[in-house]
């Protein structure tokens, strides 16, 4: 679901606020059929300027790849890639690309979703960007998450690297595209002068059976 917003007079802020409902699959159960999976997964080998492997991404990719273990090599890339990049908040900027991080050897979940995506495509496995959520007992307010689902045994399957984990029955999974432009929850252009700052507040909750029939 997409939603334009224009605005074409003056103004000073600018509110967007979103709320619902989500059913999380329970763990191992396939990823849910979206409209954008009338796409082929071909779709998804094309690079981007954020998720274009360079040649230190291209030897990466192929130094833990074994084309006769598929998935447990995806595995164990997604370990190596931690280790090569250790979680580090404030190391990169949105606008960086895979390449970028992978050089500067650190980064955050956007970083390491771009380079997986990068390795992936490198090796022709189709894989895809996905913007979301992670669901915690003791975190109302969460911060926005990423990361990858690529296309193993006819179906899409899910990689989060920065947590290193394949088990996401407590993600929330709000878009998927390409890389993270396509992906994010909210983008924007402007004409004209002045500057602008964004701030953004998500909480989630446990929402009980018996609160929905209700």
């Amino acid at each position: 679901m997409l939603h334009v917003l224009t605005l074409d007079n003056p103004h000073k802020e600018i509110t967007i606020r979103a709320s619902g409902i989500v059913d999380i699959a329970e763990e191992g159960d396939d990823i849910g059929t979206e409209p954008q999976e009338l796409l082929s997964p071909l779709v998804f080998l094309r690079c981007t300027p954020l998720t274009r492997a360079d040649g230190p991404i291209r030897e990466f990719a192929q130094r833990w790849y074994q084309p006769e273990a598929q998935e447990e090599s995806l595995n164990r890339l997604m370990a190596e890639l931690l280790l090569r990049m250790p979680y580090s908040p404030g190391a990169t900027q949105v606008q960086d690309s895979a390449a970028d991080a992978f050089a500067r050897a650190k980064g955050v979940c956007q970083d390491h979703t771009h380079v997986f995506l990068a390795c992936c495509r490198a090796l022709e496995i189709p894989a895809r960007y996905v913007s979301g959520y992670v669901y915690s007992d003791n975190a109302e307010h969460v911060a926005m998450h990423a990361w990858a689902e690529v296309w193993l045994n006819e179906r899409w399957q899910s990689f989060d690297i920065t947590n290193n984990t394949r088990s996401l029955n407590q993600h929330l999974r709000l878009a998927t595209g390409l890389d993270y432009l396509d992906a994010c929850p909210v983008r924007g252009t402007r004409l004209g002068g002045g500057g602008e700052i964004m701030l953004t507040n998500a909480e989630v909750r446990e929402h009980s059976q018996q609160a929905q029939q209700q």
